[in-house]
């Protein structure tokens, strides 16, 4: 079978926003009455701090500076929860975003700067409020939503679950706020099937589905990419990849080079390279502590890492605030509002570092879209090869506290001159002599070489 992905994901850069504390626009009017908490307050006080879809269109522009050319949004729907996973209306936009008009704008306006606009689909579980699963907890047995769920017996528990008396319903991770959706149920696949359809057709680019994997049915996503794809054939459609997932956070693990190297070629193994190429790659997100704090302040290892994103095969993600030096802890710590109005508090030298990073990727094609072959790993430095059409690129990376002197290992090449273009002192150039290559990277950076075509 020929494997076909979207052209424009392997060319992007994304940006993923937590709409509520991404940006609060003056253009949304709410109705009086209306409170939020103040812009900034501690994420873990929960509640609304009033980010809105209108605010994204209002920093769009930011945004194309800093390199961005792909949206991803946490879930926008109506919901009873700032994160928006709690949803109780698939077809309607949460009005404290600024509804379904907001969204209209944002891709129109995203559009018109070549940008694209990938919702999160949370299709495994709704939530309490759910039109269907309110009727059965007003109805009980009575109603005729009670196969939209798996109910185990009456009355329902949706607000008195314990440890010793869980919720007498399926719901994810246990957590009675989120009834689990019966796919098996045809009306069920037909909801949310239309539900995909409707979005793709009203002009979004693609949807992140969140945990797609608990609906265990190959014939469901069979049928699911069918609809989306017939809306709209360069619709994306992806997971975010997470091994041993739970809500209380990720396990993090030190590796030495040989067996992250290891771990790099194994993850290219497992696709075929048309969706390696379009893999969502991304350091942190809305669900665990920003990359900043994992790697403990430690500023120069977040930029080897973020130019690893960018040199890599696949789609690189920025969570948002990562490029101005926003740090914190798991959810929902690193769920912070973007300071604006602050911007004495951000890291203008990291932000700066990171519009040169995502320049040299849309500069360089062969960083996007070029084959990946494993050069060296060993002793802190890290090279691979990469090659598109005629030209060839060299990637080594040095994540030692001191510059390395380094002989690489070029079988393929037997003469070749190679220009360094990320260090400061551009046009150096690198000859192979004996299909051998001999570069000094300086500490804690990269080199990147390429050749003329």
């Amino acid at each position: 079978m020929t494997i076909k992905t979207p052209d424009w994901v392997k060319h992007a850069v994304f940006y993923q926003i937590y709409p509520d504390r991404f940006a609060r626009s003056p253009r949304t009017k709410h109705p009086r009455g209306i409170t939020f908490k103040k812009w900034g307050s501690p994420p873990e006080e929960q509640g609304y701090q009033g980010g809105d879809l209108y605010g994204v269109v209002d920093k769009l522009d930011y945004l194309k500076d800093l390199g961005i050319t792909a949206l991803y949004l946490n879930p926008i729907f109506s919901s009873a929860s700032n994160h928006g996973y709690h949803t109780f209306d698939y077809m309607q936009v949460n009005p404290l975003l600024g509804g379904n008009e907001a969204l209209r704008e944002l891709l129109d306006e995203a559009h018109a700067r070549n940008m694209y606009v990938v919702l999160d689909g949370v299709f495994n579980h709704a939530s309490r409020g759910f039109w269907p699963f309110h009727h059965v907890l007003e109805n009980g047995e009575k109603s005729p939503y009670i196969d939209w769920f798996t109910i185990y017996d009456y009355p329902l528990r949706p607000y008195s679950s314990t440890r010793r008396k869980p919720a007498n319903y399926a719901c994810w991770w246990n957590l009675p706020a989120l009834p689990t959706l019966n796919t098996d149920n045809l009306g069920v696949r037909d909801y949310i099937f239309d539900v995909a359809r409707y979005w793709i057709e009203f002009g979004i680019d693609g949807w992140r589905l969140d945990v797609p994997e608990e609906i265990d049915d190959d014939s469901f996503w069979q049928e699911f990419r069918r609809v989306v794809k017939g809306a709209n054939p360069e619709t994306y459609i992806c997971k975010t990849l997470r091994p041993h997932y739970h809500p209380e956070g990720l396990p993090l693990k030190k590796r030495g080079v040989k067996k992250f190297a290891k771990l790099i070629d194994h993850m290219h193994s497992l696709y075929d390279w048309e969706i390696n190429h379009v893999q969502l790659n991304l350091l942190d997100s809305h669900d665990m502590a920003r990359a900043l704090w994992i790697m403990d302040g430690d500023k120069s290892a977040l930029q080897l890492c973020a130019l690893f994103q960018m040199t890599m095969p696949g789609a690189p993600c920025i969570y948002y605030g990562d490029e101005i030096g926003l740090s914190s802890d798991g959810d929902p710590h690193c769920r912070g509002a973007f300071p604006w109005e602050n911007e004495d508090a951000w890291d203008k030298d990291l932000l700066t570092f990171y519009k040169k990073a995502t320049v040299l990727r849309h500069d360089n094609p062969i960083l996007r879209t070029g084959t990946f072959q494993q050069l060296y790993a060993k002793s802190d430095v890290y090279a691979f090869q990469r090659q598109l059409d005629e030209q060839q690129a060299i990637v080594v990376f040095n994540a030692a506290t001191k510059s390395k002197k380094v002989t690489l290992p070029l079988p393929d090449i037997e003469s070749k001159t190679f220009t360094e273009i990320w260090q400061e002192d551009n046009e150096q150039l690198y000859q192979v002599k004996g299909n051998k290559l001999e570069v000094t990277v300086p500490a804690r950076d990269i080199f990147v070489l390429i050749t003329s075509g």
